[in-house]
């Protein structure tokens, strides 16, 4: 493998402040790591990041090559004609910000682009930066879909590099197989070096996956909070999230066949809840459609109202 440290550049007038206030902490800073990668349902990472990014200021701490790290032709950035010329490019980025929280506490936020080649050197250099600034923990967030109703609270999937850093969250699943993403092979790849890391999973109603849902953004930011004693102002995403699942809400209302199947995930939800101690997250007795009927139900739906709507 080549030389990670030849994948990205420090700002080290921003890294010598950086050192110096965590140096008085006593402490490391916090790495938030949201990549924009292969599934994210309700935007709940990404939307995380326009939060922090939006909310608190923030200096480029480390800035990766993108150039070495995107496939151009796979994912084709996005430039805008004017007219008779080309006015500006989209340029991919992928970095480390240090942010600080509402009480002036320090972190790292990395995100940009998952990068489509060289996982291991880019872990590898993700590693450099860990070890350098004295990083205690990582933590990574996203959405997946799953078979929940938007009318009752928003589950998560937490994982980690011990068993300790999730021991008070239910496990959903047992062995799986997923396609891989760069934010699971850095949390593995970090417990193997003996860094603690952890991730949670938002679970977003399936027929929500493809929209911006905010408030999954924001039940992914209290969780990331609780588990490092952040203060991230997840309050300034409550308008956003409470005015998405009205509307959501506006638009089942207008169709029975849509309310049904709302009706008969909100029964598996409750079932569940009921028998918490179950390792799946279906309940036993409930017959319900699978993720593309629901799909094509609420696809039949929007096109008889002539427009897309906004949640769903």
């Amino acid at each position: 493998m080549h030389d990670p440290q030849q994948l990205y550049t420090v700002d080290e007038d921003v890294a010598r402040e950086l050192t110096a206030r965590t140096s008085a902490a006593g402490t490391g800073p916090v790495l938030v790591h949201v990549v924009r990668g292969f599934v994210d349902a309700g935007a709940a990472g990404a939307g995380a990041a326009e939060h922090l990014t939006e909310r608190f200021s923030a200096q480029r701490l480390v800035t990766f090559d993108t150039d070495q790290l995107v496939d151009y032709r796979s994912r084709r950035p996005t430039m805008t004609f004017s007219s008779t010329h080309w006015s500006d490019y989209d340029t991919p980025t992928l970095a480390v910000d240090v942010v600080r929280d509402d009480e002036d506490v320090p972190f790292l936020l990395l995100h940009g682009v998952e990068p489509d080649v060289q996982w291991e050197r880019f872990v590898g250099a993700v590693r450099e930066v860990v070890e350098r600034f004295a990083v205690p923990l990582t933590v990574g967030v996203h959405g997946i879909p799953m078979g929940v109703p938007h009318t009752r609270p928003l589950g998560i999937t937490a994982h980690a590099t011990r068993p300790e850093l999730v021991e008070q969250h239910t496990s959903w699943f047992g062995t799986v197989q997923v396609p891989a993403s760069v934010s699971a092979l850095l949390e593995l790849r970090l417990g193997t070096w003996g860094h603690d890391a952890l991730g949670f999973a938002v679970h977003v109603p399936h027929y929500l996956a493809q929209s911006p849902f905010p408030r999954a953004s924001q039940v992914a930011l209290e969780h990331v909070e609780r588990s490092t004693g952040l203060e991230l102002a997840t309050d300034g995403l409550e308008e956003a999230a409470r005015e998405a699942v009205l509307e959501v809400d506006r638009q089942v209302e207008a169709s029975e066949e849509v309310a049904a199947v709302v009706r008969a995930l909100e029964e598996q939800y409750d079932s569940f809840a009921r028998a918490i101690g179950r390792t799946s997250l279906l309940a036993e007795s409930t017959e319900l459609p699978t993720a593309d009927e629901l799909g094509e139900q609420f696809e039949r739906f929007l096109a008889q109202q002539g427009g897309d709507g906004p949640g769903l």
